[in-house]
């Protein structure tokens, strides 16, 4: 059990590394909050295996809560670019 959760922490740790370094670079809007989301997502995870391996159910509405700002801030971002886009077509 220890060499999966080694494992798992240095693909997590990884994994948020390359998004922190497409938050600090992304040439566009849209890649930071792809970066963001995906960055929420491996914190979820990490949480999950967390409470997998310590066989608790104590970090689920951290998870819960996680998600659900990932998806409403993606959502939100996703809908005011394609405002902007119809904008600069119209003009």
């Amino acid at each position: 059990m220890q060499i999966v959760l080694v494992v798992t922490a240095v693909i997590f740790s990884l994994a948020a590394a390359g998004a922190i370094v497409r938050i600090s670079r992304g040439p566009s809007l849209l890649d930071r909050v792809l970066a963001t989301d995906v960055l929420l997502a491996i914190l979820g995870g990490a949480l999950c295996v967390d409470m997998a391996v310590n066989r608790h159910l104590n970090n689920l509405m951290l998870v819960v809560a996680i998600s659900i700002i990932g998806f409403i801030g993606s959502v939100t971002v996703a809908r005011f670019v394609a405002d902007r886009r119809e904008q600069t077509n119209e003009s």
